[in-house]
C-alpha cells in the first residue's frame, strides 16, 4: 500500500473516532439535562403540593428546582460547545 493512502486513511478513521466521541459526548450532555429537568419537575410538583397544604417553606424548593435546570442548561451548553470545538478544530487530514 502506498504510504500516502495509508496516511489518509489513518487521518480518515481518527477523524471519524473523534467525531463519534463528540457525539455520545453531546448524547450524554443531552440525557443529563433530561435527567436533571426531570428531578426538577418532580420537585416542583411535590412543592407545590405541599403549598397547598399551607407549607410556605415549599417556595424555596421551587427556586431551588429552578435554579437546578438553570445550572443544568449552563452545563450543557458548556458541553456541546466544547464537543463542537473538538470535532471542528481537529485535523481532517494529515498532510
Amino acid at each position: 500500500m502506498n504510504p500516502a493512502t495509508i496516511r489518509l486513511a489513518g487521518a480518515g478513521r481518527a477523524y471519524q473516532s473523534v467525531a463519534q466521541s463528540t457525539a455520545i459526548t453531546i448524547q450524554d450532555a443531552t440525557d443529563y439535562l433530561r435527567n436533571i429537568s426531570t428531578v426538577a419537575s418532580t420537585s416542583a410538583g411535590v412543592a407545590m403540593a405541599m403549598l397547598v397544604a399551607g407549607n410556605p417553606n415549599a417556595a424555596n424548593i421551587i427556586e431551588e428546582a429552578q435554579t437546578l435546570v438553570q445550572n443544568a442548561v449552563s452545563n450543557y451548553t458548556l458541553m456541546t460547545k466544547a464537543a463542537i470545538e473538538v470535532a471542528t478544530s481537529y485535523p481532517k487530514s494529515f498532510g
